[in-house]
């Protein structure tokens, strides 16, 4: 009994993490089996706050990808960047420390891995 508790409580926990690192739900996927995962590389100089992504499409700026978490700079984190619409095209809206925001218009999320944003 006590080995499965443990392991109920390391997978709540894992799904989590997964969730503050800006992992979507499966119910917001897309079916097109694209990988829409994409490590951001912080090379700002600054902290990063907030990341949310547009489909080029709609241009609505989904929430905050980062779940609160921000990306110190010099280091990455693996976001899935996917709104169940089958897009690959995203506009990303990064918020760094002291109020200065950046825009990186039509990223290929379907075709690359690591995104390393820099002023």
């Amino acid at each position: 009994m006590a080995a499965m508790t443990v392991r109920v409580i390391s997978t709540t926990l894992i799904a989590a993490l997964l969730t503050v690192g800006g992992v979507a739900d499966a119910a917001s996927q897309s079916s097109d089996k694209q990988n829409r995962r994409v490590r951001i590389h912080n090379q700002t100089g600054l902290v990063l706050q907030s990341l949310q992504a547009a489909d080029v499409r709609t241009g609505d700026f989904r929430p905050d990808l980062l779940g609160g978490a921000p990306i110190p700079t010099g280091e990455s984190r693996p976001v899935l960047i996917d709104n169940g619409a089958n897009g690959c095209l995203y506009d990303l809206k990064v918020g760094l420390a002291g109020g200065q925001t950046l825009v990186r218009e039509n990223v290929n999320v379907c075709r690359i891995g690591d995104y390393y944003l820099t002023r």
